[in-house]
């Protein structure tokens, strides 16, 4: 199953669908925004990226600042998922999902590493 995390508003997400598009590949669309995941989603997100889930914060958003969120904030996984799924507008796009993968689309070239 490929899944992409989608807000076609950012231009890097539609270079991104653009990329799928071009190799053929029929990627479920999660619309994010419009539909809000749940915090269990985004942490399941956060497994399959593995590492650091402040990779999926966008920290220079206006919302992130007015909440006072920074890099250096050290809260444990689970409270990221929770913040993430409460304010959608915060997390970084697109990503893609491939089975127990995933992987953040900046550059949209990276989603080539799982495909």
């Amino acid at each position: 199953m490929v899944r992409i995390w989608h807000n076609p508003r950012c231009s890097k997400s539609r270079e991104a669908m653009k990329l799928l598009q071009e190799r053929g590949v029929a990627a479920e669309v999660v619309d994010y925004l419009g539909q809000p995941p749940s915090p269990a989603g985004v942490e399941a997100l956060l497994a399959k990226l593995g590492g650091d889930p402040r990779q999926l914060v966008r920290f220079k958003e206006d919302e992130a600042k007015a909440l006072g969120l920074s890099a250096s904030d050290q809260r444990p996984a689970a409270e990221w998922a929770a913040l993430l799924a409460a304010h959608p507008k915060l997390i970084e796009r697109p990503v893609l999902e491939v089975g127990d993968r995933a992987v953040i689309g900046r550059p949209a070239e990276r989603l080539l590493e799982l495909l």
